[in-house]
């Protein structure tokens, strides 16, 4: 399942930097915007990695993985 974050981007002359607004502490710079966009999914990709392998870590028997859809956490 794919999902769509949202990142707020900012030229600092020479850097651009970026947030992504959902996940705390996942922010990066580059030298050009694109360079930032590849940092911020590349950070977003391994701190999603890293929150998944600690809920599972935390787990002990059975569980169930359920899909939420926005903020509203309606149920799938």
């Amino acid at each position: 399942m794919e999902s769509v974050y949202t990142a707020v981007i900012q030229h600092d002359d020479p850097w651009w930097f970026g947030w992504v607004i959902e996940i705390p502490g996942v922010n990066s710079q580059g030298k050009t915007r694109q360079e930032l966009v590849e940092n911020l999914n590349s950070a977003l990709e391994e701190a999603l990695e890293m929150n998944r392998a600690d809920a599972l870590a935390a787990i002990s028997g059975e569980y169930e993985e359920v899909a939420l859809i926005g903020a509203s956490g309606r149920v799938t």
